[in-house]
């Protein structure tokens, strides 16, 4: 074996875990132990790589060798094969040879990682995210330091608005006006919370990161906290995210004994300590004053605005909230300059933007990329396309209050107003792909199944009118559907849109009213021909056994309504006054003789 030590890193992700990755840490264990190379090789833990559909993931260093999908049977070829023959595993090489520059954009053979520019996510797979050391290597907390000893509060605030950071969580509110509204606001005490309640359905982004290097959220807040004169630090975070909750209080921990928070941090006169709050999981406290409502102990609703949070938040003081994505880059920010960061991006949309895309495409997990980069390339080029060859037919970004695309908008480009333009919305970056096999009007339900649940009832248009749209969803997908219900939805929706408190009301139509714009056709069959296009909504299907039928007669013994009639080695009919529409039947055939239509 040559005389190298290696670095194994074992991706640690919430996915990579759910698959298996621990397993096959034991089994690498024991291969290293087996050869004795235990002075030799160290297994390196990280957090999530993005790369979620190839899990669980080891990468092998000197030569940043990702393999992927590796099981626990795995481990004891890569340790023989490549630590000691010198040869790749090649069935299980994702990717290789990549090289990480200081602009954090990685280089290589490899679409998935070649075409994204990793800012937020620059140390996620990199680091151990329990080691502070592995965070410090890889310049940590040198933002921090930078702003004690070289900037005051106001230089700091200046170089975030040079950048044209914009708010992560959705809003897109430009982050250096809201940090200058808040060290702005009169009163002697001042609050920083960090809000990762992230709920979105097929969202996680923020928790990733967290998991993935929980320091740079803790080193943003500070720097935070010295720009606006604030000394008290809250990491608001839903508690079903149990990975991210152990390691920011590891990191929080390890921050606090290097003086990197607490009094006095690196000897200067600043102070400021952080603590975590738990949230019990309600989507409406992703919005502002809901979220400090939690905070305070009392029931998670929004309030009217204004005031605003930034002049009369937390406790009745001004308060600064940013979500996990926006923290992530200030650091960044700090150390290369607010000018070179809005270098990045489009005109109004700064930097880049981390999404968590999902559903039928093939490279599903975490991408990172330029604002301005469009739809196109992210479902195509670092997504793969759709998964099993099937046929594009929406993407719906901005999570449960977004909007859901057709194809002809697929060269749209990723930015807060290119998107709302077509009639959709950044969000927080979730991003669904949908294929030929999806009814729109049954995803359209399932958003709105969710927002409605999720409503916190307080105001009249959101909770009643939701409720009025959800009722006219399921009557439409049940065949019951009547004409002027399309109009009726689009008047709740702007209804809804219009005189709703919060974000939650105010967005919770769009799924519902850019399906109808953009698949009305679809509305159409349902409830004037009763059909579901895409074989979906069971009630609308037709279940008819055609010429193919052996009369083996596997259907007609799992119909639970006995609708099926025939004698064996005969064709085989279905009673359609008797039929559920169940699709047992169309499961059990394996000889492709039953239809639905």
């Amino acid at each position: 074996m040559p005389n190298t030590e290696y670095i194994i890193t074992l991706c640690d992700g919430p996915s990579c875990i759910h698959k298996g990755s621990r397993t096959v840490k034991d089994a690498l264990e024991e291969a290293i132990a087996k050869h004795n190379m235990q002075d030799k090789v160290k297994i390196h833990l990280s957090g999530c790589l993005g790369m979620c559909s190839k899990g669980p993931i080891v990468i092998v260093n000197p030569g940043y060798t990702i393999y992927g999908s590796v099981t626990e049977a795995d481990a004891a070829e890569i340790i023989e094969q490549h630590l000691i023959n010198g040869k790749y595993v090649t069935r299980l090489v994702v990717d290789e040879d990549h090289l990480y520059n200081r602009f954090f954009r990685i280089f290589g053979d490899n679409d998935f990682f070649g075409k994204q520019m990793r800012i937020t996510l620059r140390n996620c797979g990199i680091i151990d995210p329990e080691n502070i050391d592995d965070y410090l290597s890889l310049r940590g907390y040198e933002a921090l330091a930078k702003v004690l000893t070289e900037l005051t509060p106001k230089d700091v605030i200046d170089e975030v608005k040079t950048s044209g950071l914009r708010g992560r969580g959705g809003g897109g509110f430009p982050t250096g006006v809201k940090w200058d509204f808040t060290a702005n606001a009169p009163g002697d005490e001042r609050y920083v919370i960090c809000n990762a309640d992230e709920g979105d359905p097929g969202a996680f982004m923020d928790r990733s990161a967290i998991e993935g290097d929980p320091h740079t959220i803790l080193e943003g807040m500070a720097i935070a906290g010295y720009a606006i004169g604030s000394t008290k630090g809250i990491v608001y975070i839903r508690a079903e995210y149990p990975l991210a909750i152990k390691r920011l209080e590891k990191a929080i921990e390890d921050a606090s004994k290097n003086n990197l928070l607490g009094d006095n941090i690196l000897g200067s006169e600043f102070s400021f300590d952080i603590e975590i709050r738990l949230g019990a999981g309600a989507f409406v406290c992703g919005e502002e004053t809901a979220l400090i409502h939690s905070i305070e102990g009392s029931r998670g609703m929004p309030r009217p605005r204004p005031p605003y949070p930034s002049v009369k938040g937390l406790f009745g003081k001004p308060t600064l909230i940013n979500n996990v994505e926006t923290w992530a880059n200030i650091p960044v920010i700090i150390l290369d300059g607010g000018k070179w960061f809005s270098s990045i991006g489009t005109e109004t949309s700064k930097g880049t933007k981390v999404f968590a895309v999902a559903g039928m495409v093939k490279n599903t997990g975490l991408v990172e990329v330029p604002m301005g980069t469009t739809l196109r390339n992210i479902v195509y080029d670092i997504g793969g396309g759709i998964e099993g060859g099937g046929k594009f037919k929406a993407i719906q970004t901005g999570g449960p209050s977004g909007g859901c695309l057709p194809e002809e908008y697929l060269d749209t480009k990723v930015d807060y107003e290119s998107l709302a333009a077509v009639g959709s919305i950044m969000g927080s970056g979730g991003m669904i792909v949908i294929d030929e096999h999806s009814c729109m009007v049954d995803v359209a339900k399932f958003f709105l199944e969710f927002t409605q649940d999720e409503s916190c009832g307080k105001c009249t248009p959101c909770r009643e009118g939701t409720k009025r749209m959800l009722e006219i969803l399921t009557r439409i997908t049940q065949g019951k559907g009547k004409p002027g219900d399309i109009e009726k939805l689009e008047r709740l929706g702007t209804m809804a849109q219009r005189s709703s408190l919060c974000g939650l009301g105010q967005s919770a139509p769009n799924p519902v009213l850019s399906t109808i714009k953009n698949f009305r056709q679809e509305y159409e069959d349902h409830i004037f021909n009763k059909k579901c296009v895409a074989g979906v909504c069971g009630a609308l299907l037709t279940y008819t056994i055609i010429e193919k039928c052996v009369g083996c007669g596997a259907c007609k013994r799992v119909c639970p309504t006995n609708a099926i009639s025939g004698t064996r080695k005969q064709l085989h009919t279905i009673d359609q006054d008797a039929c559920i529409k169940c699709g047992q039947c169309y499961d059990t055939c394996k000889f492709e003789a039953i239809t639905k239509a």
